[in-house]
Formats: structure tokens, C-alpha cells, sequence
């Protein structure tokens, strides 16, 4: 992928059964037609009363749980319990239960690359290609060439404004316009040690303009939340004009009538790549592998876009408001500088900000 280059959704630019159901699946609401793998496995998963318990940081609260159910829908006697946190926070839970030697977790989606290039390296995940991974997006399979995780979801972070403060002809168009002075007391963003978008964000930035674009944004004081959805809620709030927030979550609020709108920056809109593992061990293997064909089935992608997630396939049309990426500007760090820079920006972050 390049650096600078342009990503189009059908070939993404080239950054890109009839039933075989059983009669219960039949009559649930399926995601698709299922392969005959896949029947195999919900048979076993519900002759064995498995249930996929999701750690999940992908998507906010509402639209994991969207999927949730649609998966307890699809298959029915085969639940998804949904653990939905911050990326860093769902890390943590998991590394205490690995240190605890306790399986909670059967299917990992976090927004932060580099927990999977280190739990790859300690072993701990199970390696599964899902039939699925067919349907994506060329250049969004084969993240992992070993095949112990793959891409399941993608996002966007962009500016965002509040309309009733912000007219659209006053609204930052690049990242470096939150640095101006007339942002001072106006600008929010998330935290670096709490969410994998504002860390790979942050990374970003770095790379782009060094460190002296954040000792610049400290001077505007902005609201530091945790989440990148934080920002968001300070928008709709009115306690802050401007930010550095989620595409899919701004856009989705704007759709309920709230004063919100975006702007994809001129100098790069940053691309998320989320990824999804089985946990090695899991004591749940077939619902965690139905589970995972299931987040990228095309009934999946339809929620995701419901409520405005983008999507992995290019055989579903995308949410109302986004642009077509093909004619953004996107700009994303290697899942070398992921894994090593979210840590590092991490404690600069603390020493500029004080949090």
C-alpha cells in the first residue's frame, strides 16, 4: 500500500448453496448462504453448547452488539458474548487472563496491529483461515501471511466539527489547522494509551511532523478523552468545536440530527486496519471459527454499514455521508511502526500532556 497513494472500494485501487442448512438453520435468519464448512461447524458448536466469547474494540458499543445478536439469530443455540472496551483496555483484560492461564476469550478484534504481531510471536493465537476471506477486498487479506489473524474491519480517522460552532468554510481541512491559536480551548481528541485509532493516529502525526505537532497542540489545550468515540460525545456536547475522531461514529450521529460533520484532510485521512484472531486453547473452537466467517459474511458487512462502520467486502454499498476512498487521500504507518510506536508516543504523550 502506498504511503500517499489512493484506495478505491470495489478493487479498493489495488491497495488494492443453494441450502445445505440443516432444517434449524433453515428456518434462523442466515448471513448468507452457508457453506457446507460452515454448517459443520454450527452443528458442532451447538451439539457441544459452545458459545464465542468477543473481545472486541472495533466498533462502539451499539454496533458490537448489533452483531452479537445478529449472530445468536443467524445461529441459534450458538451465543456471541460480546466484551466491548478500548483497544489498550481489552489488551490488558487478556494479557491478566493469559497470566491467569483463565479462557475467557475466544476471538480477539482489537484496533491496535501490533497486539497481534506480539501475540503471534508468544504463540497464543490458533491459526485459521476463514472461507470468507474470499469475499474481502484484495489487498485486505493475507495481513498476516501465516494466516493466525486477518482483517475484519476498517475505519477512518478524520476531522471533525460541531455545525452550530463551525461553519464548513471555517472548519480545519488539514491536521496541521488544529495547531492554530484560534483552536485554543476548541479541540478534542482521544488518548494514545487507551485507544488503538488515536495511537495509530498519533504515530501518524509523528511521523508526518515530528513530535513539535503535539508540544504545538498542547498550547491549544485540548480535551483528552479516552476512546476515540469520546470525541464525538464532547462535540455533540458543545464542550469542544473541532477534532481528531472516527469517521463512521461522527457520520452516524450527524444521520440522528446532532450538529456534526467532517472533513477528510487534504494532507491524509488515516486508514485503520482491525484484525481478528482466534484464541489458541479456546475451549469454544467451532463457534469461535463460525464466529469469525460470520464478521465477515455479507450480513455482517449490511450491519456494519447500518450503522455506519466501513466494510471489508465490496459487494456492500457503504454508509450515507462517507466519501469513496477512492478519491481521499490515505495515509496509514506500516504494522512495523504500529507496533513499535504506540508504545513510544505513548510515554511522550504523558510527558507533553500530562495524562
Amino acid at each position: 500500500m502506498s504511503e500517499n497513494g489512493h484506495i478505491g472500494r470495489r478493487g479498493f485501487a489495488m491497495l488494492g448453496m443453494a441450502a445445505l442448512a440443516a432444517p434449524a438453520i433453515a428456518r434462523a435468519r442466515q448471513p448468507d448462504e452457508i457453506t457446507e464448512h460452515q454448517r459443520k461447524l454450527y452443528e458442532a458448536a451447538r451439539a457441544r453448547n459452545e458459545q464465542a466469547t468477543w473481545y472486541v474494540a472495533h466498533y462502539n458499543s451499539e454496533t458490537a452488539e448489533a452483531l452479537g445478536r445478529a449472530f445468536d439469530e443467524a445461529f441459534p443455540g450458538v451465543k456471541a458474548n460480546v466484551v466491548r472496551t478500548t483497544a489498550q483496555v481489552a489488551f490488558q483484560r487478556l494479557s491478566q487472563d493469559l497470566r491467569a492461564r483463565v479462557q475467557n476469550c475466544d476471538v480477539f478484534s482489537s484496533t491496535d496491529v501490533g497486539h497481534y504481531i506480539r501475540l503471534k510471536e508468544d504463540g497464543r493465537f490458533e491459526k485459521y483461515v476463514p472461507e470468507n476471506i474470499q469475499h474481502v477486498i484484495p489487498s485486505l487479506r493475507d495481513i498476516d501471511k501465516d494466516g493466525y489473524y486477518h482483517t475484519t474491519s476498517i475505519g477512518t480517522v478524520l476531522i471533525n466539527f460541531n455545525t452550530n460552532r463551525v461553519s464548513r468554510e471555517e472548519a480545519p481541512v488539514k491536521w496541521t489547522d488544529l495547531l492554530d491559536p484560534k483552536w485554543e480551548n476548541r479541540v478534542t481528541v482521544g488518548h494514545p494509551a487507551f485507544s488503538g485509532y488515536v495511537g495509530t493516529w498519533v504515530v501518524t502525526m509523528r511521523k508526518l511532523y515530528g513530535w513539535d505537532f503535539f508540544k504545538r497542540l498542547e498550547r491549544n489545550r485540548p480535551q483528552i478523552g479516552r476512546s476515540i468515540n469520546d470525541t464525538v460525545t464532547m462535540l455533540n456536547a458543545g464542550e469542544r468545536w473541532v477534532g481528531a475522531g472516527p469517521g463512521a461514529t461522527t457520520l452516524r450521529s450527524a444521520s440522528r440530527g446532532n450538529p456534526l460533520a467532517v472533513n477528510y484532510p487534504e494532507d491524509g485521512t488515516v486508514l485503520m486496519i482491525s484484525p481478528t484472531a482466534i484464541m489458541k486453547g479456546t475451549r469454544n473452537p467451532n463457534a469461535a471459527r463460525l464466529f469469525v466467517e460470520f464478521l465477515l459474511s455479507k450480513r455482517s458487512c449490511e450491519i456494519q454499514a447500518e450503522n455506519f462502520s466501513e466494510i471489508v467486502r465490496s459487494d456492500v454499498p457503504s454508509f450515507p455521508g462517507a466519501r469513496d476512498l477512492a478519491t481521499v487521500k490515505i495515509i496509514r504507518p506500516t504494522d512495523e511502526e504500529i507496533e513499535r510506536g504506540i508504545p513510544e508516543v505513548r510515554e511522550l504523550w504523558r510527558d507533553t500532556f500530562g495524562v
